[in-house]
């Protein structure tokens, strides 16, 4: 989320609502993505798994969306999954009702089917199109959404595109600047964004980064965002990958945003990733984008972070009225010095 949408936001946050609001749209997806968090165990809690979960279709989904954007007073809501392109059918009525509302709408996508050309004229919307790697690995990885099909799709478009950096791509000299040299060159692409690869407590998989493995990433990232203007990376966020929160209670992304799985009923906590995230290796780019966001300064004056951290106290407080759920409210939100 950016400055703007949570300046427009202040309002909701006071009387305790969160301003941005992720659902997992759907519970199918055609691809089986390892290290893929959404169909961890547990990443619903232990109890039931994603695939697992009663997901909505036709009108009853686009309805049930829009209640959940009508409960939770959002200004940003973030549409994942599963592939949320499986219900595309229901996006293309969906999304102008979205846009009706003046709501920033992003979609989180393998891109592994086209979509229709008029969703890039709606305002306030993005898609964001997950790669995992160079063609080689992420073929591997991603079919059937491969570069060639990725390529196809996003043709006259206009896209985001993602990618989370593994141990497999540090551990080749170039690997991320390869992966910039190829995606830079394609008109369609507006942006680069990179996360590093957040594990679960006690994860050993492969894809999990040692301690210099994300040094070595966050020196690439530091020299390449200066060759390679699509990519998105300031400063601020760098420094929250080599110093991410701590916990969830510290992390601005968890505490204000609200996650709900495809049934449009079941939170998913802590933050986006479910389960027991380890957060002292997270490399969550909307994570370390919104640290680095608190380190401004409202009229050059005032630390966001500063002005957060009181607003979501007295947001707590009126949630607390309403008898919504909510934590003590008190966490201290980190922000950036300048």
């Amino acid at each position: 989320m950016e400055l703007q949408p949570i300046l427009a936001s202040w309002g909701n946050i006071l009387r305790g609502y969160t301003p941005a609001l992720s659902i997992e749209i759907t519970r199918e997806c055609p691809l089986h993505c390892p290290g893929c968090y959404a169909y961890g165990d547990d990443h619903l809690g232990g109890g039931i798994k994603l695939r697992e979960v009663r997901d909505l279709k036709d009108d009853e989904l686009i309805e049930g969306v829009l209640a959940l954007v009508d409960r939770h007073r959002p200004v940003h809501v973030s549409i994942v999954g599963g592939e949320p392109l499986v219900r595309y059918r229901e996006l293309n009525k969906l999304l102008p009702r979205l846009s009706e509302r003046g709501i920033y709408v992003q979609i989180v996508t393998s891109a592994v089917r086209d979509w229709p050309l008029e969703w890039q004229e709606l305002p306030r919307f993005s898609l964001v199109v997950s790669v995992d790697g160079l063609q080689p690995e992420h073929d591997a990885r991603r079919a059937p959404a491969t570069y060639e099909r990725i390529l196809r799709n996003i043709s006259g478009r206009s896209v985001t595109i993602h990618c989370t950096i593994t141990r497999q791509q540090v551990q080749r000299p170039g690997y991320i600047a390869e992966f910039l040299e190829f995606w830079s060159a394609r008109p369609e692409v507006r942006k680069i964004w990179y996360s590093l690869y957040t594990p679960q407590i006690g994860e050993t998989s492969e894809e999990c980064l040692t301690p210099a493995d994300r040094e070595r990433a966050i020196w690439d990232l530091q020299a390449l965002r200066l060759r390679y203007p699509k990519l998105q990376i300031s400063s601020g966020v760098l420094a929250a990958f080599a110093e991410p929160p701590q916990s969830p209670a510290e992390c601005v992304f968890a505490r204000m945003t609200t996650t709900i799985s495809a049934d449009l009923r079941t939170t998913i906590s802590p933050c986006q990733f479910g389960g027991t995230p380890d957060c002292s290796n997270c490399g969550c780019a909307a994570s370390a984008g919104m640290v680095a966001i608190t380190g401004h300064r409202v009229f050059g004056v005032i630390p966001v972070g500063f002005i957060l951290n009181g607003s979501l106290r007295v947001g707590a407080q009126m949630r607390r009225l309403r008898g919504s759920p909510v934590g003590d409210g008190l966490n201290t939100v980190p922000y950036a010095q300048s």
